[in-house]
């Protein structure tokens, strides 16, 4: 594709992240959005009037009668699968919404097979494009981490009238829970910055345990504390809950022999304190950017229109290797026992 051709979009799931995702490919004058795909399929005509594109249920529907360069797929975990089948199908590059799905195998399946195709993908990791976060892999790669912590803390899931995603979202046979739908952010985050993990051992605070006034269908876990173990001999704990109605937000606090870096909030901004050989200390800081989705939609077309998968910050196996975790997390709170992760 040339550099100046334009860039066709297809979009897969019209819920709450197309609308965070129209946001920035809505504003490139090198993107044509022209078909939108959802099981409820107004949703799909309400987006499409806005473009002047075809609407479809089928996402197989599409990739058949529609030419297009890439497809976003932006579905709850549990709905995972025939689109990305499509995708590979037309050999098309995607970008799809973290986490990539809640069945391990049936992301491993779609793993092998974006890899046979050589089709070039992309997982909404959105924190691998922040400059704070890029600043402190860039540090690490001479000074490695020992340890990192953090994670999410939120409030009790309450059913209000703007809030569909409560339909699915508690219930873990659709979401996997906060760990695999929210906290995989953190999860993706630490793995960029210390490397792949090995061993990862995890406790919950079972459902309803702290949560009661919440929504009949409500059955994932009030808390997760997660341990993991990294191939370097680093160490982390990442912990999530969805009962602290107090607030607590999202933070990640990351330590090395010569550095310590704090990210604070849903943006990620950066407070890097570092000490020389004196024993002096420096400080940086480093704000999150808010048009973070613009930043990796941007990445994505312009990998799309280059070819170049090195443009992307998360690809679909780097998706494979957080829900490994995640879900090799929740084995383990079953169980009671560790898990090694291959």
């Amino acid at each position: 594709m040339a550099a100046q051709d334009t860039v066709r979009i297809g979009i897969v799931g019209a819920g709450a992240m197309a609308q965070q995702h129209l946001k920035g490919l809505g504003a490139m004058p090198d993107v044509k959005l022209v078909a939108f795909c959802d099981v409820v399929l107004g949703k799909a005509e309400e987006l499409a009037r806005q473009y002047g594109a075809a609407v479809y249920a089928d996402p197989a529907r599409m990739v058949d009668e529609v030419e297009l360069d890439g497809i976003y797929i932006l579905l709850p975990p549990f709905a995972h699968g025939s689109a990305e089948m499509a995708a590979i199908g037309r050999r098309i590059p995607f970008f799809v919404e973290k986490p990539i799905g809640n069945e391990l195998g049936r992301c491993q399946e779609i793993a092998t097979m974006v890899a046979e195709a050589g089709i070039l993908t992309a997982v909404g990791y959105m924190n691998r494009y922040r400059q704070g976060v890029r600043r402190v892999r860039e540090v690490l790669r001479s000074d490695p981490a020992v340890l990192a912590c953090g994670g999410w803390i939120g409030g009790t899931p309450r059913p209000r009238p703007d809030r569909a995603i409560l339909s699915w979202w508690v219930r873990r046979d659709r979401s996997g829970g906060q760990l695999v739908e929210q906290v995989t952010h953190t999860v993706d985050l630490v793995r960029y910055l210390l490397g792949e993990a090995v061993e990862v051992f995890a406790h919950a605070a079972p459902p309803r345990t702290f949560n009661r006034d919440v929504p009949e269908a409500y059955d994932i876990d009030d808390a997760t504390l997660v341990s993991l173990r990294f191939a370097s001999g680093a160490v982390a704990s990442i912990y999530g809950t969805c009962a602290a109605n107090a607030g607590g937000g999202v933070s990640l606090n990351v330590f090395a022999g010569r550095h310590s870096a704090y990210f604070t909030g849903w943006d990620h901004s950066l407070r890097l304190v570092s000490v020389d050989d004196a024993g002096q200390k420096a400080e940086e800081s480093i704000p999150g950017e808010p048009s973070i989705f613009a930043i990796e939609d941007r990445a994505f077309v312009d990998a799309v229109k280059a070819g170049d998968p090195g443009l992307i910050g998360a690809s679909y196996a780097d998706g494979l290797k957080a829900t490994e975790i995640t879900l090799g997390a929740l084995r383990s709170i079953t169980t009671g026992r560790p898990v090694a992760l291959v």
